[in-house]
């Protein structure tokens, strides 16, 4: 198993929590929901032969602290938060695999600083601005329901209907054997809280420069979970981007959460599209 290192790094009103692994190219991975630095670990215990992989804790989360948490979030400042933790790492472009959330902040790197990546995959961006105008607004007052429904009720009621609108099926699909447990903590919940209230309203208020897009030197591969039903929100997304870019859907193993239920599987997807690409 490769060695981590473990990092802290200043940023506007926070520090973040970083930690690399690997050797090879850099490849950065931005999680999805309240994923930390190790949401994915069992992922990243498969690319570190062959990348030098950094993960993180997005501001808000776990020991990414804020000096004033209360304040909030913009996607802005995650992006702006990702470009310079890569800037502290390399001077060369990196390689990024974004989920959900993660997706949306390497779309915003990816037309903010051009050149830093070199390539994006963009596994179901949660990224309204990408569709049209009246499905964009009937998604935006679902995040707000759902945030409304959280301070009302709480996490488990806020959960379903969260699993509901990505396509999240808890019973399924069978995930792969010998997963690293992801118990739910104090500290996972706090985390989760901190997802609904802020990232939700980073998501909802997001301002993606979504035509931008076509003119970024960043190879944006659009991608989306096998299982994850065409219908959803998410996989609704990445159908769009990758109209809107002119190119494929790609597809990897299992749904909106693959990279964390099939990390072998999603693992040598990841390594086939890197090398495509």
């Amino acid at each position: 198993m490769a060695t981590t290192t473990t990092g802290r790094l200043t940023v506007p009103r926070a520090t973040l929590h970083y930690e690399v692994r690997g050797r090879g190219p850099m490849l950065l991975i931005s999680q999805s929901g309240e994923g930390g630095a190790g949401r994915s670990a069992d992922l990243v215990d498969r690319l570190t032969d062959a990348y030098t992989v950094v993960t993180y804790d997005r501001r808000g989360l776990s020991r990414s602290v804020m000096e004033d948490p209360g304040r909030g979030v913009t996607m802005a400042e995650h992006a702006d938060d990702v470009h310079r933790l890569l800037a502290e790492l390399t001077d060369e472009p990196a390689l990024m695999l974004g989920c959900s959330l993660g997706a949306v902040i390497g779309l915003h790197l990816s037309v903010r600083h051009p050149g830093q990546l070199s390539v994006l995959v963009a596994h179901e961006p949660v990224a309204p601005r990408l569709l049209p105008a009246a499905e964009r607004a009937h998604h935006e007052a679902e995040l707000a329901e759902i945030q409304r429904l959280y301070r009302r009720e709480g996490l488990v009621p806020a959960f379903k209907v969260i699993a509901e609108v990505l396509g999240i099926d808890p019973a399924g699909p069978e995930a792969e054997p010998g997963l690293t447990p992801q118990p739910m903590t104090p500290g996972r919940i706090a985390d989760f809280g901190f997802f609904i209230e802020h990232d939700f309203t980073a998501v909802i208020g997001d301002t993606l420069p979504v035509t931008e897009l076509k003119g970024t030197p960043t190879r944006i591969v659009p991608a989306a979970g096998r299982t994850t039903p065409r219908s959803v929100f998410d996989h609704r997304c990445a159908r769009e981007l990758a109209v809107l870019l002119g190119t494929e859907l790609i597809e990897f193993p299992g749904g909106h959460n693959g990279n964390t239920s099939h990390p072998r599987a999603y693992a040598a997807r990841l390594r086939q599209v890197l090398r495509t690409t």
